[in-house]
């Protein structure tokens, strides 16, 4: 027994999969998470034709095979409850078929998010509440989770009858996004098959400790992303929470689905993600993998590179070696 260290090819959907496997395998890593809908493209898992066709399944499964790499989880990262027509009707579109894919692939877990509704029943746009000290805003988070509730309910049966589990991404923007908020979910609705992808970059930068919540979370992390977070000196005035983004150039912008774009970070940042041990050490490191290792010996850890000062294979590369090192190590 032991932990699959790979990576999540998203930062790599300029090269072809094949391509993009050589490349993981290249730097020492057994396993690749690929994209299969959601809020960006899926060019190195054809969803449609892979549900379709056993063939092209076999086909894939052999590039898989044929590379010495495993399939080590599927990616479907979105907001399934957001109003907008464009977007929460199709992330649920892209979830469903994700789940039967899965199934039938044996793949054994999806990465998504808990998405966030409307403030309330004919809310034009998503809304996020942080700290509902304010009554109004409790009342709009206790109707979130009325709407998120019923949702993941109905999705959590759909993933039992499938054999596949769904493992949140505790991701700002969503309703669920933090520990205590994962367990609060797991308590009113006592889903079988739904869990946590823990990426320790966003407890980062909210100050948790990482090792007490693996503990915390325990059997019900079901995945893990190695993602890394810097904690820089702006912080003391920007605090964890700057809203000084700006809006990406018109003629340049950066999607994140549909005909929705991203914004850029403010600068100078209060913290950035960084590669992995640019934020924490290799001991740090090691340590995660130890308490990890304890809650599923062959858990799934994949590198997802969001560095900004790395390029994609440069960050690959640096967060690969700190990661062998530190499964060495541990």
């Amino acid at each position: 027994m032991s932990l699959k260290l790979g990576a999540y090819t998203a930062c790599l959907h300029n090269y072809d999969l094949a391509e993009a496997l050589d490349i993981l395998k290249g730097y020492g890593l057994d396993g690749a998470e690929v994209n299969v809908g959601g809020f960006i493209p899926s060019p190195h898992c054809h969803v449609d034709l892979l549900v379709s066709s056993e063939t092209a399944r076999e086909e894939y499964r052999g590039l898989f095979a044929d590379k010495g790499m495993q399939i080590t989880g599927m990616n479907c990262s979105g907001n399934v409850l957001d109003p907008l027509s464009d977007v929460g009707p199709r992330h649920h579109y892209d979830l469903k078929r994700a789940i039967e894919l899965a199934s039938k692939l044996g793949v054994d877990e999806i990465v998504c998010m808990s998405g966030a509704p409307g403030s309330d029943p004919d809310a034009k746009y998503p809304s996020w509440v942080v700290n509902p000290w304010n009554g109004v805003y409790l009342e709009v988070l206790h109707y979130q989770q009325s709407v998120l509730d019923k949702y993941w309910k109905e999705m959590d049966k759909r993933a039992a009858d499938a054999g596949v589990k769904l493992a949140w991404e505790l991701h700002p923007h969503n309703t669920v996004f933090t520990p205590v908020g994962f367990m609060n979910f797991l308590e009113r609705v006592q889903p079988t098959n739904i869990g946590v992808n823990m990426d320790p970059s966003h407890l980062m930068w909210q100050g948790m400790d990482i090792f007490k919540c693996i503990d915390y979370l325990g059997e019900h992390i079901y995945h893990v992303h190695a993602k890394d977070t810097k904690i820089l000196p702006d912080v003391d005035v920007r605090g964890v929470l700057d809203d000084n983004f700006t809006k990406w150039p018109d003629e340049n912008p950066y999607p994140s689905g549909m005909a929705h774009y991203c914004s850029t970070w403010a600068e100078p940042a209060p913290w950035r993600f960084v590669a992995v041990g640019n934020g924490h050490d290799t001991d740090w490191w090691a340590e995660f993998l130890r308490h990890i290792e304890a809650v599923n010996p062959n858990m799934n850890v994949n590198i997802e590179h969001e560095d900004p000062f790395l390029d994609q294979l440069a960050g690959i590369e640096v967060s690969a070696k700190t990661l062998l090192a530190a499964n060495k190590g541990k």
